[in-house]
């Protein structure tokens, strides 16, 4: 029998608001205890505008009556404007996921019954806080969650559909149709050039031992119409080129305002300096498939204190990049994984994707999962690597990224394991298999 012992707090709330949360409104419910009768509780509930003075006007009621904590349900964006007023209050303010918080099925469900449903919840300690980051942190992701760069990959691709439609093959004779050869090439061509010949001299660089493929492909039938929308995307294109830059500047400048914690230790047990998140990009950039832009993703979602993620396992739990533990009985099953994180999921993932063509420890652990595994799920384990690596050089001010080599596990195998492995396969086909050992 297992014995357990209650030595710390059990996260009891005494003083507790949550908050129901809909597009217009929040129904409000609070629970204090009663000023004279011991164990009693007082409920109020009541509706609340969404509107900022409406919802300062509340955050002065609740400082007023002491609450110690405010929790309410994550809903679409709608409950952004309530947890960042409150916060700035000075209040507690706990989101918590929907799925987590569901009533008891059976009972009528409305507004007002939810509300008072996540009060009770968080007033006994039941409910668990998602990860909302500090507000420099939130501004950085305001800024790498743009789509800029994806409408503008659309609209080259929207370049080259127009060119197909006039029977100009450029894409295939240029290896990057926006490069200073083939972006000439168009811009003559918006301008009123038809000369398949005259365009082909515009060629730069290697391109110009191609004169004679040019040619025959900026052969076809480019007319006034083509030249007039070829225009127009073109000018979309540089106008998001534009945005992007921008953008990068904005970026970089956030990352300077946004440092780690103070109450970390460095050498000889000194206190350890911030550490600007510039520097923890560069950091992270040193890892094999991660770049500048996904180590920019990175940082803006999983922030630069690591001290929410107690461990890299959390860390990669909250990423939903482990399986679930299902265990009933003598069964033991893993379950899917779940959604987690979209935008660093994404980021991971094609930081994997680029690691695994590698020759290194990550290129070898996805080649050595992905024969017994496959693709999806060796992907998934060399992500989760990178984001351990990724928590272990935010977390540590001195840690700096080290190549292990894509020979580490054939220099740290177990032989007795190998062999008893391959000794078992062999008999499995039905051999019998007698071993003798080398002479040194």
């Amino acid at each position: 029998m297992e014995e357990l012992r209650e030595d710390h707090d059990d996260g009891t709330v005494g003083r507790v608001a949550a908050i129901d949360i809909a597009k217009a409104s929040g129904m409000v419910c609070l629970r204090v205890p009663h000023d004279t009768i011991e164990g009693r509780r007082v409920q109020q509930v009541w509706n609340v505008a969404s509107t900022t003075n409406a919802i300062l006007e509340l955050g002065d009621r609740l400082v007023c009556q002491g609450v110690e904590r405010v929790v309410m349900e994550a809903t679409g964006n709608y409950w952004r404007s309530f947890f960042y007023l409150l916060e700035a209050r000075g209040l507690q303010c706990w989101l918590v996921n929907a799925r987590d918080v569901k009533n008891v099925p059976g009972r009528p469900k409305t507004d007002r019954l939810d509300a008072v449903w996540l009060a009770k919840l968080a007033e006994r300690g039941m409910v668990r806080a998602s990860f909302v980051p500090p507000k420099p942190v939130r501004q950085l992701r305001d800024f790498t969650r743009t789509v800029f760069v994806q409408e503008r990959t659309r609209h080259k691709h929207r370049v080259d559909k127009a060119l197909q439609d006039a029977q100009i093959k450029l894409s295939g004779a240029v290896s990057d149709l926006f490069g200073l050869s083939g972006r000439a090439m168009m811009d003559a061509m918006v301008a009123g050039e038809r000369n398949p010949r005259a365009l082909a001299e515009l060629a730069q660089g290697s391109l110009v031992k191609k004169k004679a493929l040019l040619v025959e492909a900026l052969t076809g039938q480019f007319e006034d119409h083509h030249a007039r929308l070829l225009g127009v995307l073109l000018a979309t294109v540089d106008h998001l080129t534009t945005q992007v830059h921008e953008l990068d500047r904005l970026i970089a400048r956030t990352l300077a305002e946004i440092t780690t914690p103070h109450d970390g230790t460095g050498a000889d047990d000194e206190p350890a300096a911030p550490v600007s998140a510039r520097v923890l990009v560069e950091r992270l950039d040193a890892v094999p498939g991660i770049g500048p832009t996904t180590a920019q993703t990175i940082v803006a979602e999983i922030g630069a204190d690591m001290s929410r993620f107690p461990t890299p396992e959390h860390l990669a739990s909250w990423a939903k990049l482990c399986p679930r533990t299902i265990q009933s009985g003598a069964k033991h099953t893993t379950g899917p994984a779940g959604q987690g994180n979209p935008w660093l999921k994404g980021a991971l993932g094609e930081a994997a994707n680029a690691a695994a063509r590698t020759d290194t420890f990550l290129g070898a652990r996805y080649r050595r999962i992905v024969k017994r595994r496959g693709h999806a799920k060796a992907l998934v384990a060399v992500a989760r690597s990178i984001l351990i690596i990724a928590w272990h050089l935010i977390n540590d001010p001195d840690a700096s990224y080290q190549e292990l080599g894509a020979d580490w596990h054939r220099r740290h195998l177990d032989s007795a394991r190998k062999t008893r492995d391959l000794v078992r396969q062999l008999q499995a086909l039905g051999h019998q298999v007698a071993l003798t050992p080398t002479a040194a």
